[in-house]
Formats: structure tokens, sequence, C-alpha cells
């Protein structure tokens, strides 16, 4: 029975008459902020863990929400977890992990290299490794998000760093039979590795992340969400980091839901005008009444790290 299989909720469902104010479109939240773990990965990692419940241990690369989505898994089938994280997770994070009982492995000044040593560790005592964002069973844990949809949208929106939740939203419309449904793939100017590769036609990987929105921070996306922006409306979206600053502030304020720099990039379209300036000049998007704007949570944030942000952009 596979509904007792699953370590993930049906998200809760709700209009947003404060966002729908603010764009002039109607905003349902899908809120994947109340997944167990804070974010929407619980959906994609989840699944796989159960797919390889028999497995010895998960390893998995990931300072952040993925790392938490693999950590609270494992806890649940009762397999144990090691989670290598780069040099620049927070301590917050690294108590969650140790919190759900998984080891923590500090290693690689930023994720990549942090993968590396993931790999080995794997190769090295025959664990199953939970990828971030890139497995067909994560896209299909995450397709679950619109299989749980009432209706058809006009719209969805979605944040992208690696294109796992994307890659899974495509796959969820494709399911039902939803391909001409749009997709708003929005990242922020420092860590745009989709909307690059798809100005340059291939996948680019960035030298950098200079975004505040750390957990978007996949220097390259990956190879199936640039894959699906040639068979599917995705339209890639740049918002600064300052508006995503000023975006958690508002939702916040509007909808008492504390999200991180990731997360509100996708809100902020619906606050700072850049909706309704592309809907002005992309056909696509020209009689889009009904959108879904996917909230999809993470744990990287504290009301102290939003005064700080709010002080480096000079916010009231």
């Amino acid at each position: 029975n596979m509904a007792s299989e699953t370590l993930y909720i049906a998200a809760p469902y709700k209009h947003s008459r404060a966002l729908s104010k603010a764009s002039g479109v109607e905003v349902w939240m899908k809120l994947e902020n109340c997944q167990p773990s804070g974010s929407f990965k619980t959906r994609g990692i989840s699944h796989m863990c159960v797919k390889h419940k028999n497995s010895p241990r998960f390893v998995c690369s990931s300072g952040g929400n993925a790392g938490l989505a693999a950590a609270y898994s494992g806890k649940q089938l009762g397999v144990p977890v090691t989670i290598f994280v780069p040099l620049t997770t927070t301590q917050l994070v690294i108590d969650k992990l140790k919190d759900e009982g998984a080891d923590v492995v500090r290693g690689g000044a930023a994720w990549d290299e942090c993968n590396q040593n993931a790999l080995k560790f794997v190769e090295e005592t025959g664990s199953v490794y939970i990828p971030p964002f890139e497995h067909p069973y994560i896209w299909e844990g995450n397709s679950s998000i619109i299989a749980e949809l009432d209706s058809k949208p006009d719209l969805v929106i979605c944040s992208v760093g690696g294109g796992g939740l994307m890659c899974g939203i495509v796959e969820g419309l494709v399911k039902r039979k939803w391909d001409d449904v749009p997709v708003l793939a929005v990242e922020t100017h420092g860590s745009n590795s989709l909307y690059q590769a798809v100005q340059a036609g291939k996948q680019v990987t960035l030298p950098a992340i200079t975004s505040i929105a750390i957990t978007l921070g996949a220097k390259t996306i990956g190879k199936q969400a640039f894959e699906l922006t040639k068979s599917h409306p995705i339209i890639p979206c740049l918002v600064s980091d300052e508006d995503v600053v000023k975006t958690i502030s508002q939702f916040l304020d509007d909808e008492k839901i504390l999200v991180e720099p990731a997360c509100a990039a996708s809100i902020a379209v619906l606050y700072n005008g850049k909706l309704k300036e592309l809907a002005s000049s992309n056909p696509k998007l020209g009689n889009v009444k009904k959108v879904v704007l996917v909230v999809c949570g993470g744990s990287g944030v504290t009301i102290e790290m939003l005064k700080n942000w709010k002080q480096m952009f000079n916010i009231k």
C-alpha cells in the first residue's frame, strides 16, 4: 500500500488575498513549508529513500534542506544517515541534522567539493547516495505537488536551484495532461544557472554564487531541468536579493509565514510587479488568472537573519 509508505504530507493549499491583491491575479499557495523537515525536499527525497528502505545507510551531500529531508526520512525508516555539509553550513542547520539523528561530516568549501567526498564515502561503505535534486525518483516524488491540485492553474511559479522542484512540477503537469501550463522558474541574479543556460543554449557553470539565497546555489543547473526548457513552456526569470529581503518581510506580515531567501525569490515576482511586466511581453502569460505558487519552504532563516539582511540593504 503506497499510501502508508509516503513520508510527506499533502501540503495545505490556500488562497492568498494579499498576494492576489498585490499581483492582480488569483494566487493559490501550495504550502510546502509545512512538510516534515520544513521544505518540499521531503517529497522527492523521502520518495527515493522509501524505494531504498532496505539500504544499510543513506548518504546525502547538502548543507541545507535536502540534508534535513534525508535525515528525517532515514529516521522514519530506521536507516542510519550521514550528511556531508560544506563549510558554509550554519550551526542552525547542523544542530537540526543532529537532532534528527544524522551523522554530520564537514568538508569542502562549496557543495561540489563536499559532494565528491560524499560519493567517495558511498563507494567505500556500500551506502545509497541520495542526491539533492538530480534523480528520476526525486522528480517523481516532487510531482505529487501537482497531483494534489484540485483544478488546472494557468501558471505555476517556483524557485529554481538545481532544478529538482521544477522537474517534478513539469512531470506532474504532463501526468495530468496539463502540458500547456507554463512554469515561471525564478532565480536570483547571483544564482542564475538556469537563466544563463537558456541564454547560452547549453548548461553553464557559474564562477560563484553571489546571492544571499545560498540554497539556490547550484553552480550548474541540472541536465534534466535544462532539457525540459526545450520541451515545456518554462519562463526563466530573475529577481534581486533586495527584493527577496523585502518579500520575506512582507510575506511574514501578510501570511504569518517566515521563508528563506530561496523560497522568497518565487514570491517576489508577485510583489514587485515582475509578473505583470512579463505578462505584457510574453504571450504564454497573456491570459493568466489562476496562479499556483509553490511556497517551497526551507529552514535557513531566523528573525535575526532577516534583521541583518534588512540592514544590509538598508530596508526599513
